[in-house]
Formats: structure tokens, C-alpha cells, sequence
């Protein structure tokens, strides 16, 4: 059965066209710019005047829907995951956060479930892990008191019990000066990224050499240059501007980096190195204004959750449909900038080459969105769930 899907907005990777896009067993089997109505009709979605994008790739977010992907059921994460195909998103990494080992490895085991059982409607991609080996300096929203240099004991065994469910493993590269823990990550397919970090351009090179690629949330929790007797070292900010090797994500929620500052990043990085997260809280998409998380008092105000005395961000609050307007109304760029850094380089850094771009071969996982880029529909696998 085949499905046709007619829009004169189709955002591809080189730009927006007019056509039909031809859905088939989940796969997308042909983008034609002809717009003619074939003379066998299955299923036919006319979405003229709205804009069809691929779905894009939320790959990094601790939760949303007042659903958490830490200390929750199965059910519970599946209802996350779910939540962010309202705003557009077909695929999503769960992010766990740092904590106690046994406590992370439980969560870790949920998201298994999850994937395993096929709970959530979106596609689940894997689990990813902040932490615990980051640096007590950039500890930011993280409790400092479950981070710890990366402890073999721990790690080992626990890549080979999760072997295939590991998608993302984020560490302190400084808490790594030999690149043993980037390694290991290296050889069970894991994708070694540098988060919550104090390091220099020096203490970043072995973990780089042995795999590391990403840069979580720059800006955010990253060193810069320092001094030591008059001499420069240049932090991870600067590596990651230096080394063409290595791709960017940012919080592009509108608050956590002013426009003139993702303008920048994007300028030096391009798009194909940059990608879009929210790195939302549970209480992403609900009507929470106040409460205690993980023992800190926050509020959320100005779109974005703060420490309760206003002193600094306590987290993100966005949704991923909210990274595209930012991106287009408030930074400048064009819609399929946009839609490339939130859906085609998070699909090129998780090695995904048939998501987060619309062409014939790749998973049929599509958002239609309307002109104010409000969500209108959501296709997975080709079937239509929102």
C-alpha cells in the first residue's frame, strides 16, 4: 500500500520544493517535484499550505510531559518519548542523569524495556548516560556529589550487559587522560562525548584521538581559555571552534545562548557540524512554575527554569518545535537551516544516514507543521500517530 503525501513546502537538505512524497512499507520511495495525482490512489494526505520537514531528532532531553527518563517506570519514559511527537520530534535519545551508578544503570534498563517491548510510538533511539564522569567545577544542574573519574569496575561490565542499547556515553575528558574510557566506548560503539567539563585543548587530545567526537551543550557547562603563568591553553569552546573533527550541540531555547551567540557558532561550525537540542526537564510542555528538583528550589519564568533566586538556569524548559522558531524568527536562518540542525546532523552524528532527511531510501519519519510552525501532523514508519 502506498501513501502520498502533497505539500508545496517540502523542506529537503538542499532547499524547499513543491511535490508529492510516495510512503511505502515505512520508507519513503520517491520525492517527485511533479505534482500530478497518480492514477492509483491508497493513501492520500493533502498538506498543500503546510509544510512538511523530517522528523527531527531530539538527542538530548531529560524528559517532558511532566515525565521524567531518571528514577521512572518503563510506562513512564515511553510517555516522555511519546510527548515530544506533539512538537514534531520522531526520534529521541533519553537522556539519564548523573547519579548514584546502580541508580543510572536501573534507568538505563527501563529505556531497554522500552525499546524492546516498543512502548513509545516515537523511535527510541538508545539510552544516553550524562555521567558521572564529569568535572565537580562545570557541574552546572548536576549533583555534585554522584560525579567520579571513569572507574573500570563500573564501566566495563556494564557496556557488555548493554551491549546495543548505549547509544551516548558523555564524560569529562579531563577525568580521562590516557582515552581508556573513549576507548572502551569506541570499541562498543558508543558515541564518546565531552560534557560538564574543565579540560584544555591538551587534556581533550587522548580522549579525541580515541574516538570522542561531540561537544554536549556547548557553551553550557565548557571551559574556555585559562592562564597558567602567563601562558594560554585553550578550552574546550576553542577545541571545538579548532578541530573541524568534532561536532557541536547547543541549547537553542532562546535563553541559554543569546541569538548573536548561536549566530557565531553556526558562522565558525556550519550547519553540518551543529545540531539543535532542547536538554529539557521533565516538566518541558506542562504548566509547572515553582518546585524542588533533586533538592533545589527553581521557578520558571521567561521560558526558561531558573534556581530560585534567580541566579542562574536550572534547566531547559523548551520543546523541539520551539528550537525551529528560535532558529528562524529570532537567529535568522532559513527554515531548512533549521530543519538541518535539528533533525540531519543529529541523524549524521548518531550514524543514522536514513533519518532526518526526506529522500527516497529513508525512513518514513515526517512532522507537518503549519506556517506559524506549530505542529499539524507526525508520521512514523510511514503511519500517521499524531
Amino acid at each position: 500500500m502506498k501513501t502520498y503525501i502533497y505539500s508545496d513546502r517540502i523542506v529537503t537538505e538542499s532547499g524547499e520544493i513543491s511535490g508529492v512524497i510516495t510512503l511505502e512499507n515505512g520508507k519513503i520511495t520517491c520525492v517527485n517535484e511533479e505534482s500530478q495525482t497518480p492514477e492509483i490512489c491508497d493513501i492520500v494526505y493533502d498538506f498543500r499550505g503546510s509544510i512538511v520537514i523530517p522528523g527531527l531528532i531530539e538527542m538530548h532531553s531529560h524528559g517532558a510531559g511532566g515525565h521524567a527518563f531518571t528514577d521512572s517506570t518503563p510506562e513512564e519514559v515511553a510517555s516522555g518519548c511519546d510527548f515530544f511527537l506533539s512538537h514534531g520530534a520522531t526520534s529521541i535519545l533519553p537522556t539519564v542523569t548523573a547519579g548514584p551508578f546502580d541508580r543510572m544503570s536501573a534507568a538505563a534498563k527501563n529505556i531497554r524495556l522500552v525499546m524492546d517491548k516498543q512502548l513509545s510510538r516515537a523511535n527510541v533511539l538508545g539510552v544516553h548516560l550524562e555521567g558521572p564522569y564529569l568535572s565537580k567545577k562545570q557541574a552546572g544542574a548536576q549533583c555534585p556529589d554522584y560525579i567520579s573519574s571513569p572507574k573500570p569496575e563500573e564501566y566495563i561490565p556494564f557496556l557488555k550487559e548493554m551491549k546495543g542499547y548505549i547509544r551516548r556515553w558523555d564524560f569529562a575528558p579531563e577525568n580521562d587522560p590516557e582515552g581508556k574510557f573513549a576507548k572502551a566506548l569506541r570499541d562498543a560503539g558508543v558515541l564518546a562525548a565531552a560534557a560538564h567539563t574543565d579540560s584544555t585543548y591538551e587534556e581533550m587530545l587522548p580522549s579525541i584521538e580515541n574516538g570522542l567526537s561531540l561537544v554536549t551543550h556547548l557553551y553550557s557547562c565548557t571551559s574556555t581559555v585559562t592562564r597558567k603563568g602567563g601562558f594560554r591553553s585553550l578550552g574546550v569552546i576553542e577545541t571545538a571552534f579548532l578541530l573541524d573533527s568534532l561536532f557541536v550541540e547547543i541549547i537553542a531555547d532562546g535563553r541559554h545562548l543569546p541569538k548573536e551567540l548561536i549566530r557565531m557558532i553556526v558562522k565558525i561550525k556550519g550547519r553540518e557540524k551543529t545540531a539543535l537540542i532542547t536538554d529539557s526537564l521533565d516538566i518541558a510542555g506542562t504548566d509547572v512554575t515553582c518546585g524542588t528538583m533533586s533538592g533545589t528550589d527553581f521557578i520558571v519564568e521567561d521560558g526558561v527554569c531558573k534556581l530560585k533566586d534567580r541566579s542562574a538556569f536550572a534547566g531547559s524548559v523548551a520543546t523541539s518545535d520551539r528550537l525551529l522558531a528560535v532558529m528562524t524568527r529570532e537567529c535568522g536562518f532559513s527554515l531548512s537551516d533549521a530543519v538541518f540542525m535539528a533533525s540531519t546532523t543529529p541523524a549524521n552524528i548518531l550514524s543514522l544516514p536514513q533519518k532526518g532527511r526526506i529522500r527516497a531510501g529513508a525512513d518514513a519519519d515526517l512532522a507537518v507543521l503549519n506556517t506559524d510552525l506549530s505542529v499539524r501532523a507526525v508520521f512514523v514508519w510511514g503511519e500517521e500517530v499524531y
